[in-house]
């Protein structure tokens, strides 16, 4: 009797087994009409002969050009933002304002003084506090990484600069500045524990030009601990070369002159093209731009990418199932207070949101997509990684970031993509003098066009949604 019992539960599991396995395959995979389909096709087309991303990129860096968060500049920007919006057609467009601290650079210089007297290349990071007038002048002490320095004794460094030489390596996807970036947010209070009076870093960057990168240096608090510099990759050579020749301590003066306000205004554009559902896709660049360049790579780019992309869509013969929301984030570089403030103005809505992307890696092709769907909504990924294919766009994986400005709504528990660019070359621009309107190529910045106008299409139309991620609860 037992024998039977247990067979007839073996059955029976076995049945079950089979009834699931047929459910699976009787469940069609996520796909688009043909309809659909066509359509991805003629939006691709266009994207690749469009040339709105490019008069928006031109009209942007030219028009208002350097737009440092909080400034006048990043006022006009956004005066342009809503001109532009409104002129293309877009619905709702809008100013939302917010408060930020501000920094700004006055001047800056660096010398050796002693045995070696020469100029050296270098720029104030962000947040930077400013020396005295005149300058300070110590003996430079050379650490070769970041962990070297935070290793090193807490005494014995009174009075002296510290010099943290740790290069930067070049990739495609842009990984090797995770690791560099540390040192412009960290050497500064590393030094300031140990009495230094100043810090020079290799800039953050993979270029062999004497052209220093910027950048934000926080700390905890929010304010670097003593006045900071980057220097330029061959300056930061020259200053290593120095200190190996020398028979004495090498003495370099800094003088940097900076200029700070507790509270000014700064805003986020948005636009948006209205769907037949209240539900919202939103897609958009940061607005503001570091002051030594024109900010076309990082990050006019972005914001010309998704609203040429945006308005392809718009184009299209009736309504987009959801609400496409373009939105021009402001003062990113300056500590992402446009994205943190965005999610909090919206965070009431943020059920309505399926999905968010920004574009800030420059205009580099796009060679894959990433996506960070619920597990349930996963497999709907392939449906964006087989229309991207013709675009030679590659299938990536479901772990994507999405984008500094769009962090705190994916927090919220938003899906979010990222179309990933190819930046190889990027760190040779970024936050640099050279961050200028020749350095975009055409060709590639209708690529991008095309790739984000088929995403954003799919996103709007396909059946379903992408699932949520889980809330980060607030202060982890």
């Amino acid at each position: 009797m037992r024998k039977n019992i247990i067979a007839m539960l073996a059955a029976a599991a076995a049945a079950a087994t089979f009834s699931q396995q047929a459910n699976a395959q009787e469940a069609p995979p996520p796909a688009l009409t043909e309809a659909q389909a066509a359509t991805v096709d003629r939006l691709i087309d266009a994207g690749l002969e469009d040339d709105l991303a490019w008069d928006l990129l031109e009209s942007l860096t030219t028009e208002v050009g350097p737009r440092l968060g909080g400034s006048p500049a990043e006022a006009r920007a956004r005066e342009w933002g809503v001109r532009e919006l409104k002129r293309l057609g877009f619905k709702n467009v809008r100013i939302e304002t917010y408060e930020m601290p501000y920094w700004a650079r006055i001047s800056e210089s660096a010398e050796i003084v002693s045995p070696f007297p020469q100029p050296l290349a270098v720029t104030a990071l962000g947040r930077s506090r400013g020396t005295p007038e005149g300058g300070v002048a110590g003996e430079v002490v050379r650490f070769r990484t970041l962990l070297e320095l935070q290793d090193a004794p807490e005494t014995g460094l009174e009075g002296k600069i510290v010099f943290v030489d740790e290069p930067m390596a070049r990739t495609q996807d842009g990984s090797g500045y995770g690791t560099a970036v540390r040192k412009r947010s960290q050497a500064a209070v590393e030094a300031g524990k140990r009495g230094a009076v100043a810090a020079l870093i290799r800039s953050a960057g993979t270029d062999s030009h004497r052209n220093p990168h910027t950048g934000g240096a926080l700390s905890g608090a929010g304010e670097t601990a003593v006045p900071t510099a980057a220097l330029s990759n061959p300056d930061a050579d020259q200053l290593a070369r120095a200190l190996e020749r020398a028979k004495a301590p090498v003495i370099v003066k800094l003088d940097l002159q900076v200029e700070t306000a507790e509270s000014v205004i700064s805003g986020n554009v948005i636009g948006e093209i209205p769907g037949q559902t209240d539900e919202i896709i939103v897609i958009g660049g940061h607005l503001d731009s570091w002051d030594l360049g024109t900010g076309a790579i990082d990050d006019a780019s972005g914001i010309a990418i998704t609203t040429a992309a945006a308005k392809l869509v718009g184009d299209l013969k009736g309504k987009p199932k959801r609400t496409i929301r373009v939105v021009m984030w402001g003062a990113e570089e300056v500590g992402i207070y446009g994205g943190k403030a965005y999610a909090e103005a919206h965070k009431d809505e943020m059920d309505k949101h399926v999905l968010a992307a920004e574009s800030d890696f420059g205009a580099g092709r796009v060679y894959r997509f990433d996506t960070r769907f619920s597990d349930e909504e996963a497999p709907k990924g392939k449906v964006f990684e087989a229309a991207l294919r013709r675009l030679a766009v590659t299938p990536g994986n479901n772990m994507a970031f999405g984008g500094a400005d769009i962090g705190a709504t994916r927090d919220l528990g938003v899906p979010v993509v990222s179309l990933r660019q190819d930046g190889t070359d990027y760190f040779d621009l970024h936050h640099t003098p050279d961050d200028t309107l020749d350095k975009v190529d055409p060709e590639d910045l209708r690529q991008n066009v095309a790739a984000w106008a088929a995403f954003v299409y799919i996103a709007s139309e396909l059946e379903g949604d992408f699932g949520r991620l889980p809330v980060k609860e607030t202060g982890q």
